[in-house]
């Protein structure tokens, strides 16, 4: 008799964890791929390096964050729960990492494409995502070319002329910069 109830007992149990467990749909898309690093040796960790993944028409971002090999693997952004009807058109894009990275526009940005053998919806990056951990030099100029983009910009500091307290005034920074047009009808 004990056992019968504790057999009915163990079976409504696995039963409320069926009702309760976490149902994951197959329609969403995987995209699976990895960074490389041109100027690292082999050995090199790749680990925690950012990759963004951005659809179109899909405000929602992913975010991935690369295993010590450089792979990364996230679900493509969808804004709904079933599968989009439309051809996914997405891009991924190097964010960054824990050190600074250099790379060039062509090598941080790629599309992503359906893998032809996968039978599932399984997606790959077109072109790899390289970065250099030091500033390349340019083969034609023979100098690197990684500053600030304005760099020949003057310094933003301001001049800030002394006025006398007594006067109740806020610093002279604020007002010099500013040139007020009076007269004009």
């Amino acid at each position: 008799m004990a056992i019968h109830h504790l057999h009915q007992v163990v079976t409504a149990l696995l039963l409320l964890a069926l009702v309760f467990a976490r149902v994951e749909f197959s329609a969403c898309h995987v995209l699976k791929g990895s960074v490389t690093c041109l100027d690292c040796n082999s050995l090199s960790d790749l680990s925690d390096i950012k990759v963004l993944v951005k659809c179109s028409q899909v405000k929602k971002l992913a975010v991935a964050t690369t295993t010590e090999d450089g792979a990364f693997e996230t679900e493509l952004p969808s804004d709904t729960a079933t599968a989009p009807s439309s051809p996914l058109n997405c891009h991924t894009k190097i964010l960054g990492g824990p050190t600074q990275l250099y790379a060039s526009r062509k090598n941080m940005v790629s599309e992503t494409a359906k893998k032809a053998h996968d039978s599932a919806d399984s997606y790959t990056i077109s072109t790899p995502l390289s970065f250099y951990t030091s500033c390349p030099v340019s083969e034609k100029e023979g100098n690197a070319k990684c500053g600030a983009h304005n760099a020949d910009l003057g310094s933003s500091k301001t001049v800030n002329v002394p006025l006398p307290r007594e006067w109740g005034l806020a610093p002279s920074s604020f007002y010099v910069p500013f040139m007020p047009i009076i007269g004009i009808p």
